[in-house]
């Protein structure tokens, strides 16, 4: 049997399809009639051996309580090995229903109300939605855009913060969504070091570890056994095939007193049994769809290198941070002279675009926007020329 969805040039209607991308910009106030390319999910038809296998399960006609058979984690296991060269061990794994509810289970198991927990904005949002929603307290150890336009942590202000907040849990994002950065070994070895120093758990949300272009992905976990002991592992196959509706996530965490506190979390929220259509995803996805990842991989670093070119070329005053990892890139506008209300004004009434604005993911995110590339070409370069086309009518 052979792949058969490997055709990434296809536009494929998702409207109507119960898409939170294409369905509800009514509902989350915006016109109807913009191109979306915002939310973290792609334009493209997963593997085909994952359809194949959800097909088969649908047909079965029972959807009964389910959990998984032995396979299941020599499955994952064997894809993370491959692809991170970490090994790691069955009691380690939890499965979640998604990650951003694995931060809100460590927000709970080791922090208390009034804590503050330790983020790196501009930071995926939700971040700092667990944090607050939980009765925590943000602290921002902001990234610092460098003359290289790739960010930088200021590893001063990362400790100095750790002890003036007494801070016990940090947040830490690789690769880094927005800015996408993927953190060297140094770089991730001198922030572990500092948390062991202090006693720090990390929560590592690696989601997008399978999206590398530059650099390679390293496993906070994986790098020192000590790490081992402070660290929680957000892994999903749900960014790589694109299965973010089928609601799974494993994570792992080696230490056990880390895991008894996280599992009792998660018993807590009264959450048991797993979607059996995400569980038999995630085996299909890892166990037989290397081919279709390795292929959607290569069109989206090309769609990568495509808006690269696009925005030096054709979008004077916009500059692209240097990309190396997710499929998601973070535009600067600042030297376009707009100012942020302007720039959200372009984009969605002039450009007609939904992109994500900077400002979620932080106030140092004023005066970027993230653009979702996981698309067919044509799109991304409709989606370009209306950024362009918007920028020459301005007077």
């Amino acid at each position: 049997m052979a792949e058969r969805n490997l055709n990434f040039d296809e536009v494929i209607d998702r409207r109507n399809t119960k898409s939170l991308k294409y369905d509800f910009a009514r509902r989350r106030k915006m016109p109807e009639d913009l191109l979306p390319l915002w939310v973290a999910d792609m334009d493209f038809r997963t593997s085909s051996y994952v359809q194949d296998a959800l097909t088969e399960q649908i047909a079965h006609g029972i959807f009964g309580y389910s959990e998984v058979q032995e396979p299941y984690f020599e499955i994952v296991r064997d894809w993370i090995q491959k692809h991170y060269h970490w090994q790691v061990e069955e009691r380690w794994m939890i499965k979640t229903p998604g990650i951003v509810l694995a931060l809100a289970m460590a927000v709970k198991a080791y922090t208390e109300p009034g804590d503050g927990v330790l983020i790196q904005p501009p930071v995926y949002y939700p971040f700092s939605e667990v944090i607050e929603d939980n009765a925590r307290r943000i602290i921002r150890n902001t990234l610092v855009l460098g003359e290289d336009h790739r960010y930088h942590i200021d590893f001063e202000d990362f400790e100095a913060k750790i002890q003036a907040e007494q801070i016990k849990l940090f947040f830490l994002c690789n690769p880094h969504n927005p800015v996408a950065r993927v953190w060297t070994k140094e770089e991730l070895t001198r922030l572990g070091d500092i948390c062991c120093k202090h006693g720090v758990i990390v929560v590592s949300d690696e989601i997008h570890a399978d999206f590398v272009f530059k650099g390679h992905h390293h496993p906070f976990a994986g790098l020192k056994k000590e790490y081992e002991k402070i660290s929680v592992t957000c892994t999903s196959p749900s960014k790589t095939f694109n299965l973010a509706g089928l609601q799974l996530s494993n994570i792992f965490i080696p230490d056990p007193t880390l895991r008894r506190a996280f599992k009792k979390q998660v018993d807590a929220a009264g959450y048991s049994q797993l979607n059996v259509a995400g569980l038999v995803a995630c085996e299909a996805a890892y166990a037989h769809g290397e081919e279709w990842y390795e292929a959607m991989k290569q069109y989206v670093g090309e769609n990568i290198a495509f808006t690269k070119q696009y925005v030096e070329e054709k979008l004077p005053g916009v500059r692209m941070v240097e990309h190396e990892g997710t499929y998601l890139v973070w535009l600067d506008f600042r030297d376009t002279g707009l100012s942020a209300e302007e720039l959200e004004h372009l984009i969605i009434y002039e450009a007609k675009l939904w992109l994500d604005s900077g400002k979620i993911f932080g106030e140092c995110g004023q005066g970027f926007q993230r653009i979702n590339v996981a698309c067919p070409r044509s799109v991304l370069e409709e989606a370009l020329e209306r950024i362009r086309n918007a920028l020459d009518k301005r007077p």
